[in-house]
């Protein structure tokens, strides 16, 4: 014992420190301690630093102050620590490429470092568990250096390892056991950590001190391990986010102003996004694989659970830092359009079954909703979302269209202020623009033209109990955008306005059709009064429009529909604001269907714009009849064709002969030179052509032999697609009437020639247009000879039989004995044959017409029922005995309203 004495405590053997006893390195604690920190300083021995570094935290830790261990002892060990760590893993991939089976020293060299490194990582663990056994609640800053420390060597483990079979390259398994000892370790190591801090106690009266720039180094170094882990161990991934969501809270009030709330959000973001494809590709996986794989679904659940973690997770941070978010917002929107854009009915989307998306559905994307109405009232999100220089790449936009659906649907629930934020334009700065939601969905709409053409389809909505049917985006978007102009907010309206034109007037079609479509709604939802300012306002836009253009034929179109819910008083206003009687108000008239009006109105106006219609023709007729004239001429007889077309029945036999006579007149002023070198000469002739037609029971036989010439010689010179859909007006007009035979050589040669030509046109439209013709003709005509003499080819002829096997199915086809003879004309190739066609009725057999499916079918036939009973019980009660005098006047009344339900079926047809 004298002889142990005799050598100071400073100086006893590294080897012989571990075997001490407890009192006695509490009482040598002042002596040993310094020279163990010295020999830590200045030993470049990973070995010999990691022995000190054990008989420190195993022997002499117990023993320390807790209140100065990071003087005593952290602050003077762990720096060095650190970098010894990081020599050893560079080592470590430097001498990698040696490793062989063969290289036994190289080999024996990467074992030795890799045991150092977990024996480091247990000295550390051994540390960390001290001070949660020792504190009930810690102050980070008397153990500043331990949690960086800790958390760099952590990284710095799990970066190693999930690089390790590039580093080992084929040879991983030489230390493979030592790598998941080191990971084991490592991941030990993280926990206890995480104990630690969870015990960590902060000032909130404190607005800036060390322990506040600690604990947000602490989370994002936890950030940083998190992007690490995430293709490793999902469960530690998970429970690591959890821990950084759960410090972040618990500590909000004071470092939120720290935080560096982007990184957070983004790698959020970036771990939704990975989970939700690996979610997809193992439905796609199953989806494409017959046989069930329990394994596979088993993943599928638990990844699906990953999903939805992370989506709360971001969903509860959102919540709770949402005024620290405003260069967040970018990657939040970009996370809802990438979710939609790989998910059904995106045409972009994985191909999974039914199951699977509705199993998505149902555990994942419910949390983007609440997440959106979390974003709704911070401007900066609406900023981001209604951004006028938003340039989506093409698998973006619809899901951008959905999003703004889904915000005009929650903004009824919204304050006006914030409604208002959504619904009008800003300008924040010269480069910081913001166009209103309406505007945005209108374009956003437009943007989805292969969505909108296929179509997709989308989840409908619930109906009387019924079971919901998919619907396609138009319907979609029309039904959400009329259940949100319900509930407009008042002081907005003049944004609904503006956004609807500007809709209307737009280049591409569909847009303009479902701002008419909304529009249309609004006049039926709205007042009377609401209805009839729009159709003055389109009136007076129409009359203002300087000539031909797409946006006239748009409002032209709007004015037509809205006329039919104006109020019969209105309408009356409209008249005599405009009247017809005026030869300047014929623009407007051109574009109204008579048909909208009341019985006597009708009546009234008809005559008023025949009147004034046929006195301006023969104005033109007695005047110099010079090209700058036709415009007018041709507004003039398109009015007059307005009332054939929707009025027609209105028309007396004076009104008649009077438009025929002018019609015939102007025809006389016709030739195919002008025609076919004229524009405005091309506008008359294909508004004379239908008037001729609508006549064409009393014309002159010697005028239709002239039309039917020009015609064929005008075909022969290609005139425009509008020239020739015109031809068929008139064309398909002839199967009404008998040809009387002295003309038959000089019109039926050129009929067949007409519709041969029309039937080879190759576009799709006309071709379309000429089958419909073609059919009706054959449907009507007494000549049945001349229907084999259309059809000139092969190619034509499987044309027209495919048309009519299509509208068989579509309940839109020919009568049935017209279809047996065309497609017995052309099975039969009897082109040029004497065989008369009616001989081949008898060998066709006549099929069911397939039944056309509507909405409300069985509402209709409900209905339809009742008044059939009621007409059988007032029948059986006249079989019974007299009836009262005022039972003949209810039934006139009865009449005329089953004759306006018909003119309003005919308008929707």
């Amino acid at each position: 014992m004298s002889q142990e004495r005799a050598v100071p405590a400073s100086a006893v053997p590294l080897e012989e420190l571990s075997s001490w006893p407890e009192e006695l390195c509490r009482r040598e604690l002042p002596s040993v301690l310094p020279r163990l920190l010295s020999l830590s300083q200045h030993s470049d021995s990973w070995i010999e630093h990691v022995q000190i570094l054990k008989i420190i935290v195993e022997m002499f830790l117990p023993h320390m102050n807790h209140l100065t261990l990071e003087q005593t002892f952290f602050s003077q060990v762990l720096p060095k620590t650190v970098k010894l760590f990081d020599d050893m893993v560079y080592e470590l991939t430097s001498q990698a490429r040696g490793l062989s089976s063969q290289n036994l020293e190289i080999q024996t060299t990467l074992r030795n470092i890799l045991q150092t490194m977990v024996q480091l990582l247990g000295a550390l663990t051994g540390c960390v568990q001290h001070v949660c056994a020792t504190q009930e609640s810690i102050i980070l800053e008397n153990i500043q250096s331990l949690p960086s420390s800790v958390l760099h060597v952590i990284k710095s483990t799990f970066v190693h390892c999930k690089n390790s079979e590039s580093v080992y390259s084929g040879r991983l398994h030489l230390v493979s056991d030592l790598l998941q000892a080191l990971f084991k370790e490592a991941y030990s190591l993280q926990k206890q950590l995480m104990e630690l801090l969870d015990m960590v106690c902060m000032d909130p009266s404190v607005d800036e001190n060390d322990d506040i720039l600690n604990m947000v180094i602490v989370i994002h170094s936890l950030l940083d391990i998190c992007s690490v882990i995430s293709s490793m161990d999902h469960a530690f991934h998970a429970n690591t986010w959890k821990f950084i969501i759960k410090q972040s809270l618990k500590h909000q009030s004071i470092i939120k102003s720290q935080l560096k709330h982007k990184d957070i959000i983004t790698s959020l973001c970036e771990d939704i996004l990975f989970s939700f494809h690996s979610c997809l590709h193992l439905a796609e996986q199953m989806t494409q694989s017959d046989a069930q794989d329990n394994a596979d679904y088993r993943l599928f659940q638990k990844t699906l659970k990953l999903c939805r973690f992370f989506a709360n997770s971001l969903l509860h941070y959102t919540k709770e830092f949402l005024p620290f978010l405003s260069d967040s917002c970018c990657n939040l929107h970009q996370l809802y359009l990438q979710i939609h854009s790989k998910f059904p009915p995106s045409l972009y989307a994985t191909r999974i079954s039914k199951a699977h998306q509705e199993e998505i559905a149902g555990a994942f994307l419910v949390t983007l909703d609440p997440l959106i109405s979390q974003l709704l009232t911070f401007q900066p999100f609406v900023q981001v979302v209604l951004d006028s220089r938003l340039d989506l790449p093409c698998e973006l936009q619809f899901p951008q269209c959905l999003l703004l659906v889904v915000v005009m649907d929650k903004l009824p629930f919204q304050s006006k202020e914030v409604q208002t934020l959504w619904c009008t334009d800003s300008q924040a700065s010269e480069t910081t623009t913001r166009i209103s939601l309406l505007k945005a969905i209108f374009y956003s709409f437009e943007q989805c033209s292969g969505e909108l053409s296929l179509p997709v389809h989308l989840q409908g909505l619930k109906s009387k109990g019924k079971a919901e049917v998919a619907v396609t985006l138009y319907q979609h978007v029309c039904v959400h955008l009329c259940t949100f102009i319900t509930s407009f907010h008042p002081s907005l309206f003049a944004e609904l306005d503006a956004a609807l034109l500007n809709a209307v007037l737009s280049a591409n079609m569909i847009t303009s059709l479902l701002a008419m479509d909304a529009w249309c709604f609004l006049a039926r939802y709205g007042t009377a009064e609401l209805c009839a300012h729009h159709v003055t306002i389109v009136a007076h836009l129409i009359k203002s429009c300087p000539g031909e253009c797409y946006q006239l034929i748009n409002l032209s179109i709007l004015l037509k529909r809205l006329f039919f819910f104006m109020a019969p008083p209105h309408q009356l206003e409209f008249i005599h604001k405009f009247s017809p009687k005026e030869a300047e108000n014929l623009p407007l008239w051109q574009h109204i269907s008579f048909q909208a009006l009341p019985a006597e109105l009708r009546k009234q106006t008809v005559h008023e714009v025949s009147t004034v219609g046929t006195a301006e023709c023969r104005k033109w007729l007695s005047s110099s009849r010079t090209l700058g004239e036709l415009e007018s001429l041709n507004t003039v007889l398109s009015a007059l064709l307005t009332i054939c077309n929707s009025a027609g029945e209105a028309l007396d036999t004076g009104k008649q002969t009077a438009i025929m006579e002018v019609v015939s007149q102007l025809w006389a002023f016709l030739n195919i030179k002008q025609i076919a070198d004229q524009p405005y000469i091309q506008q008359t002739f294909s508004l004379l052509l239908p008037l001729l037609g609508f006549f064409i029971q009393t014309l002159d036989p010697k005028l239709i032999v002239q039309v039917v010439t020009l015609q064929t010689s005008l075909l022969k010179l290609e005139p425009p697609d509008y020239v020739r859909l015109a031809m068929l007006d008139f064309v398909s007009s002839l199967g009404k009437l008998f040809i009387p035979e002295a003309i038959q050589d000089r019109i039926l040669p050129n009929l067949s020639c007409i519709f041969a030509l029309l039937l080879a046109d190759r576009s799709w439209l006309l071709e379309q247009h000429t089958l419909e013709a073609f059919t009706q003709f054959a449907e009507g005509t007494n000549h049945e000879e001349i229907v084999p003499q259309c059809l000139s080819s092969e190619e034509t002829k499987n044309k027209v039989v495919s048309f009519l096997e299509k509208t068989e199915s579509r309940s839109v086809s020919p009568s049935l004995e017209c279809r047996g003879v065309i497609i017995a004309c052309c099975n039969l190739k009897l082109l040029g044959s004497s065989i008369p066609p009616t001989k081949i009725l008898g060998l066709q057999p006549y099929a069911k017409r397939a039944r056309q499916e509507f909405p409300w079918e069985e509402e209709y036939r409900s209905a339809l029922h009742t008044i059939a009973g009621a007409l059988e019980a007032t029948e059986s009660l006249l079989q019974k005995g007299p009836a009262p005098a005022w039972l003949l006047m209810e039934m006139e009344a009865l009449h005329e309203r089953m004759d306006k339900l018909k003119r309003y079926i005919h308008t929707l047809g």
